[in-house]
């Protein structure tokens, strides 16, 4: 495709099958190989232009007769890249049992599908399905920045799921200065303090009195020996949707879900939670 670079994975010992990703050129990318074929999946990282922060996409096939241990390795994937990027994971997960609407699910391997995506902090969006009864073609988002999540034209048999990708989070920016320790000059600092008189200028004073001495002795070489620099966010700021109301519910339906888990509550107090936190959070729509 013109205008496109591509990026791709083939399944090892077979013609024809694998992922495959598209990205427009004007866009800074850099594929994420773990050297692991065991599993269909692709990472590439979008780097962000000025302050905008980079975006992780991937695109993944499971197959249907996957064992527990390519699972695994598909999890360790994406806890990995979802630690401090905005991501955004589609593919064919083949998991027909999932009910996406109370999060459960019958067979074990589902189950803990379920698990790792709680676990990330990652949301289903695909609520009607592609293809099947059930949704197995999944959007799998972070971040609340997907917007208008359709399953429309149909392209070879299949029912193309478009979205948009509301905006880019802004990385952090603070005008909040911050002492720079990895820069410091810690043999000066040693030198100034060994040349201050300690015994001459703590002798006879209080004990308020004398701490207030040292600690001005002490910010006058940490001046001279540790450089300022600008305090950074990790995550940048906070979506303007997640208030701490959401936020705790989010929460509480983390911990329900450990709870029953566990066997410490039921399946309908997990239904009842998801339920209510369902109807409080609404993603955001483009004007």
């Amino acid at each position: 495709m013109n205008g496109y670079k591509l990026f791709r994975r083939d399944r090892q010992g077979r013609r024809g099958s694998g992922v495959a990703l598209y990205v427009k050129e004007c866009f800074d990318c850099l594929e994420l190989d773990d050297g692991d074929n065991r599993v269909e999946c692709l990472w590439v990282r979008i780097r962000g232009k000025a302050n905008k922060a980079d975006i992780m996409v991937g695109v993944c096939y499971r197959p249907a007769k996957q064992d527990e241990e390519a699972d695994e390795i598909l999890y360790k994937q994406l806890g990995e890249v979802s630690q401090s990027l905005v991501l955004f994971l589609v593919g064919n997960f083949n998991l027909p049992d999932i009910c996406w609407k109370y999060n459960t699910a019958e067979r074990k391997q589902s189950r803990r599908f379920l698990e790792c995506v709680e676990d990330n902090f990652l949301t289903q969006l695909v609520r009607e399905p592609a293809r099947a009864s059930a949704p197995l073609d999944l959007l799998l988002a972070n971040r609340g920045l997907v917007g208008d999540v359709m399953v429309g034209s149909h392209h070879s048999g299949y029912e193309m799921i478009e979205f948009l990708i509301l905006g880019e989070v802004r990385r952090g920016v603070s005008r909040t200065a911050t002492l720079d320790f990895r820069r410091a000059e810690f043999g000066p600092f040693r030198s100034l303090i060994d040349r201050v008189p300690w015994e001459v200028v703590l002798r006879g004073k209080a004990v308020q009195e004398g701490w207030k001495l040292f600690k001005k002795e002490i910010l006058k070489a940490q001046e001279q020996a540790v450089p300022m620099c600008q305090k950074m966010s990790q995550w940048g700021r906070r979506l303007a949707w997640l208030n701490r109301e959401l936020w705790l519910e989010l929460r509480k339906k983390r911990r329900v879900y450990g709870l029953w888990k566990k066997g410490q509550a039921t399946q309908e107090d997990y239904k009842d939670v998801v339920r209510l936190s369902t109807e409080k959070i609404s993603w955001p729509k483009p004007n």
